[in-house]
């Protein structure tokens, strides 16, 4: 790590701390430095603008009640992503009472694939879904977020393995999906 990552990293530390002993300029502080990468997971999971503008503002809420419990131990990054997740899970469920396919309602950013993609994608997802259990966590962290399987695996706090795992399940999943669509044409 050179000198200037580690001078980030200890400012981020400085930081996180007296956000954590109730400042609130840096907390404020804090969360304009991770709110992108807030906003971009939240829409990477549900590829909806405004759903990924509710799963923040769910995120910044809880970072406020949570924070005090962030020990260290992990990239704050990785802390991060963890509680992102934890609450696109419960915005999900709660939405699950209002259950609609809304797939016209797919808002591509800019610069973004094509709405065609964009609705794959929400079945896709919803397929992994079906899977189990961490399964879509899984496939946005490593192939969206790029993480290593061992990246991924702190981030959801499992092993390394279990990661591969999902991976190849995901995998031999959509081998299987391409093979019964390949039949129907």
């Amino acid at each position: 790590m050179t000198e200037t990552a580690q001078e980030a990293g200890m400012e981020e530390q400085a930081l996180i701390r007296r956000a954590q002993a109730g400042d609130a300029t840096a907390f404020g502080d804090l969360l304009d430095l991770y709110y992108d990468t807030i906003f971009r997971f939240a829409w990477k999971w549900c590829r909806h603008r405004v759903n990924a503008e509710d799963i923040a503002q769910l995120a910044c809420i809880k970072l406020a009640s949570s924070l005090a419990q962030y020990r260290f131990q992990a990239a704050f990054a990785s802390w991060l992503y963890r509680l992102v997740i934890s609450c696109a899970q419960d915005w999900q469920r709660s939405q699950r009472r209002h259950d609609h396919d809304d797939f016209g309602n797919v808002e591509p950013l800019a610069d973004d694939s094509p709405a065609e993609d964009q609705i794959y994608l929400l079945q896709l997802f919803a397929e992994l879904e079906d899977l189990g259990e961490g399964m879509k966590e899984t496939a946005l962290l490593v192939h969206a977020e790029g993480m290593s399987h061992a990246e991924a695996g702190a981030v959801l706090g499992v092993s390394e393995s279990t990661i591969s795992w999902r991976i190849h399940t995901i995998r031999r999943h959509m081998v299987k999906r391409e093979a019964r669509a390949s039949e129907s044409v």
